[in-house]
Parts: structure tokens; sequence; C-alpha cells
């Protein structure tokens, strides 16, 4: 083989050393850092069929819910009102209720009061919302007697 050639040769499999080499370091960035996505690109929140908004100036009865209370995690006793109608759950600064968990999304889940109640809603986390064991996808109803597992931190209602 004449030397150009392997000259030739050497360069090519030195250039695709590199190639390998900087698309490595690119995954490894974007798993440490995340990728940036403008906002228009943004995946907006589901949006429940427009609950009404909590009564005002009513009185309420002695077991309804008030807050929304962190039972067992690390920030145990942390609580978010309900009087807003909404407490979003997650580890972004635009939630009511901030849970440092490596298990807990962005904007996780939110809780939303209804006609009839309470719901939770996932929120198209990753590792999902959890009523009393079972994994939800869709709204669902909950009470005083409900648990809510969000990553490794469990939630309650409370009077």
């Amino acid at each position: 083989m004449s030397e150009i050639a392997l000259t030739i040769i050497k360069v090519l499999f030195l250039a695709l050393l590199w190639l390998f080499i900087l698309s490595a370091v690119s995954v490894i960035r974007s798993d440490l850092f995340g990728k940036t996505v403008p906002a228009q690109d943004q995946p907006q929140p589901r949006q429940l069929e427009a609950p009404p908004p909590p009564p005002k100036k009513t009185r309420r009865t002695r077991g309804d819910p008030r807050v929304f209370t962190i039972t067992q995690g690390q920030q145990t006793g942390e609580s978010a009102e309900l009087a807003s109608g909404t407490v979003m759950i997650g580890r972004g600064a635009d939630c009511q209720l901030i849970l440092d968990d490596d298990y807990v999304s962005t904007r996780h889940a939110r809780v939303v009061a209804g006609e009839n109640g309470y719901y939770v809603e996932d929120l198209g986390s990753t590792n999902g919302t959890y009523v009393n064991g079972q994994r939800i996808t869709a709204p669902t109803s909950i009470t005083l007697q409900d648990t809510v597992r969000i990553g490794k931190t469990v939630l309650r209602l409370q009077p």
C-alpha cells in the first residue's frame, strides 16, 4: 500500500474517532443539562373541562379538606392550601407544592376542586401518579381517606 493511501486512511480514522467523541460529549451534556426548548414548542398541560370556580364566601363544613399535605417523604408536614381551587405539584418554581424528589417531573400533577369534591390529575409525568397504589391515567376523585403517591412522596387531603 502506498504511503499516501495509508496517510489518508489514518486521517479518516482520526476524523471518525473525533466525530464519535463529540457525539458522546453531546449526549452526556444533554443528559446533564437538558435541552433548551423554545416557549412555543413546550407542551402545555392538558386542561380539564373548565371546573366551576369554588363558591365564594361559603361556610365550610367541619370535615371538608382545606390543605393537601405531605404525609411521607423528605418534606413530611409541608402543605398547600386548596382555597384557590387548584394546586400544582412538581419540581418547578411555578408549582404550589414543590417536591424535592428525583422521581417527580417539573409539572407532575395537579389537584383540582370540582363540583363533587377534589380530583387529582397526572400531567403526563414519566413516573406516574398513584392513588391508593393504583396508577392513574385520567382525573381521579380523591377523598380524605385516599393517599396520593408522587415519586417517593405520599400526600393526602387534610381538613
